[in-house]
């Protein structure tokens, strides 16, 4: 009798552990948005997810381009979409953050406009410098900067120029942002000495491994794994950071067990090999999927971050 108890407990409590995913399907075909334009890296990677879905799920999974504002024209139309579990939207967090300090009012969303899903990985944003660089964190690059008339320093998204600006404000360093159009130009304007420290999000690895770089600070929240000895900016005293988080989200609202089957078919697509592999290759780094709660609260910090950043 009590081994038939115990079976009967052991079975419960291994169904409730279950994905609510195996009892709701779509009632047609699941939109996965992509607020950028076709051919970019968010393009590549939510592609990839939405066919890993449908081919592990078997729904009607299309995935169509919304681009404009960085992802806030496509979440402007998830966020009024109907909650029914057909329209999911994948975004960066950065823009559509920016847009909610700096222009909360006038947008038609607000951050609890949306029931949040899965994250797919950050931006390994660091600042770096050559290998042969006379500092090797951010009070060396300052003392630098302050020793002779400034340090260029190059960066090519806003949140990094307003990263050096408060550093300026806080320091009184004297740095001077170089604006650049990507990544790639970024890392040859350093090696090529036009600048002495830059701004980058996963190019620089390479020339970490052949020691032609060095990495003074991780610019994320948290260290990076693949260099686990080099310090935060706000381990280094400054309390700033930037993380430009792949998410995804759908409107508010969705019922219990659609969510629940949206978060896990997510998570067993971007656990995939298939998207692992597209990830380390295109952003050298891990796949990350922190889950509807962990994705809620990533872009509830990132809210307090970048009104820091800029001042508000």
């Amino acid at each position: 009798m009590r081994l038939a108890a115990l079976t009967f407990a052991l079975t419960a409590a291994l169904s409730a552990a279950l994905p609510a995913q195996a009892d709701w399907k779509p009632s047609g075909p699941v939109k996965l948005e992509i607020g950028f334009g076709p051919g970019g890296e968010t393009d590549t990677m939510g592609r990839a997810i939405a066919a890993e879905m449908e081919k592990q799920t078997g729904w009607d999974v299309i995935a169509e381009n919304k681009p404009g504002g960085g992802g806030v024209a496509m979440f402007t139309g998830v966020g009024a979409a109907a909650p029914d579990g057909l329209t999911v939207g994948m975004g960066v967090s950065m823009p559509v953050l920016i847009n909610l300090v700096l222009r909360g009012d006038k947008l038609p969303f607000k951050l609890d406009s949306f029931d949040y899903l899965a994250t797919v990985t950050r931006a390994q944003v660091a600042i770096v410098a050559r290998a042969d660089a006379p500092f090797d964190d951010l009070a060396g690059l300052v003392a630098w900067s302050k020793a002779n008339g400034g340090a260029p320093v190059a960066f090519d998204a806003k949140p990094q120029e307003l990263i050096l600006r408060a550093v300026n404000k806080q320091d009184d360093a004297g740095i001077r942002p170089v604006s650049s159009k990507s990544s790639a130009e970024m890392i040859q304007n350093l090696l090529g000495e036009h600048v002495v420290a830059s701004f980058a999000a996963g190019a620089h690895i390479e020339y970490l491994k052949t020691g032609a770089l060095k990495m003074l600070a991780s610019a994320t929240g948290d260290r990076h794994a693949y260099a686990p000895d080099t310090r935060t900016l706000r381990e280094q005293g400054y309390d700033l950071a930037v993380d430009p988080w792949f998410y995804f989200a759908a409107p508010a609202g969705l019922p219990a067990d659609a969510k629940a089957a949206l978060a896990g078919a997510l998570d067993a697509a971007i656990t995939s090999d298939t998207v692992r592999k597209l990830v380390a290759n295109a952003f050298h780094a891990d796949v990350d999927n922190r889950g509807p709660a962990g994705t809620a609260k990533m872009m509830q910090d990132g809210i307090g971050s970048v009104t820091v950043l800029f001042g508000q």
